[in-house]
């Protein structure tokens, strides 16, 4: 966890700066690290809140850059592995909850994303699988750089 807390803080550094390639670079580099350990950090609400802060910062930085689409695919992405997580009977319960925790967070941000930004072809169609579930208050973030996931 701790390398993926560096490579953030790297990222949010560089897009403070204006630096959006390296920025970039960064926030894809954790999200790689986030997907690979999603379901085996020992602390599972981290490595979930880790995750999900790497695709929102990424969406932060592609509305920086002018590019609604590219972040309602990041905001997606977040949310569906959530819902794909919380359906998925195979996986710890443990697991299971911290992923609906997240997600009810990861839903007010699509909700809010579409409000500002418009409807998206993914953001319609994973709306109306995420209608089915009811949604309670939002996860804690520990090291979020991005509007999305504060």
């Amino acid at each position: 966890m701790e390398h993926w807390k560096i490579i953030i803080e790297s990222g949010n550094r560089c897009f403070s700066e204006g630096d959006w390639v390296r920025a970039r670079e960064l926030y894809l580099q954790a999200l790689a690290e986030a997907q690979v350990m999603f379901d085996r950090w020992p602390d599972r609400n981290l490595a979930v809140a880790a995750f999900v802060i790497s695709h929102h910062n990424l969406a932060d930085l592609h509305l920086t850059l002018g590019q609604p689409e590219e972040a309602a695919e990041n905001l997606c992405a977040s949310h569906e592995r959530l819902l794909q997580t919380l359906a998925d009977t195979r996986q710890p319960q443990a697991l299971r909850e911290i992923a609906l925790h997240h997600s009810r967070r990861t839903y007010v941000e699509l909700l809010q994303f579409i409000g500002e930004h418009g409807a998206f072809p993914r953001t319609d169609r994973l709306l109306g699988a995420s209608r089915r579930h009811a949604w309670q208050r939002p996860a804690a973030n520990p090291v979020s750089h991005g509007r999305y996931y504060h």
